[in-house]
């Protein structure tokens, strides 16, 4: 059975090296759909909280919320980062609150406090579906992803495969001690 959760992100970004009108720098408004896949948890009857779906996806998703996303090799980049420093908002701001931890994979990179995602290949519906499965595999039974944007949609299906140790009483998962970090359940040891 699945477990099916949205999220919205507002996002810029260009197609460089693009002809067309996307290789001007544009804004979005996305809706990244998240389908988990799971045995349901006889304790809470479900397969996985749908909020805590988006819990787990948005502590690193939100860093493509609000942000720019240009691709590595984009002339537009050191520019940016130029303007960035010259305005002292390269590092941060007070007013910047809503960032995730910055990760760096092969096809992406988020740099949290320029609000500024560079990825390896252009960010079409298409590759934002390879960075989020990349991004959250390891931490959700990822089944399905659906991305659109504007007119655009694209999805992957997913062979889950992970063993997932959950809260009988919240059905989120335990972390590497085999604890529920919602309600504090422990796992009986074997």
């Amino acid at each position: 059975m699945r477990s099916i959760t949205t999220l919205d992100l507002q996002y810029a970004h260009r197609f460089y090296g693009f002809k067309g009108e996307a290789q001007y720098l544009h804004g979005h408004t996305g809706v990244l759909t998240i389908e988990v896949e799971d045995t349901v948890e006889p304790g809470v009857n479900m397969v996985f909280p749908c909020n805590e779906i988006q819990k787990t996806a948005w502590g690193v998703l939100k860093n493509f919320d609000h942000a720019l996303i240009l691709r590595q090799d984009d002339p537009l980049l050191p520019a940016i980062l130029d303007v960035y420093e010259k305005q002292g908002i390269r590092n941060g701001a007070p007013n910047n609150q809503m960032k995730g931890p910055a990760f760096k994979t092969e096809l992406a990179t988020a740099y949290p406090d320029c609000r500024l995602v560079v990825t390896k290949e252009t960010m079409t519906v298409e590759g934002m579906i390879k960075i989020v499965y990349d991004l959250l595999k390891d931490k959700l039974n990822i089944a399905k992803i659906t991305f659109t944007s504007g007119v655009n949609a694209a999805s992957e299906e997913f062979s889950p495969n992970k063993v997932i140790d959950r809260c009988p009483l919240c059905g989120i998962a335990l972390n590497e001690n085999g604890v529920c970090p919602k309600c504090g359940y422990k796992k009986p040891q074997a």
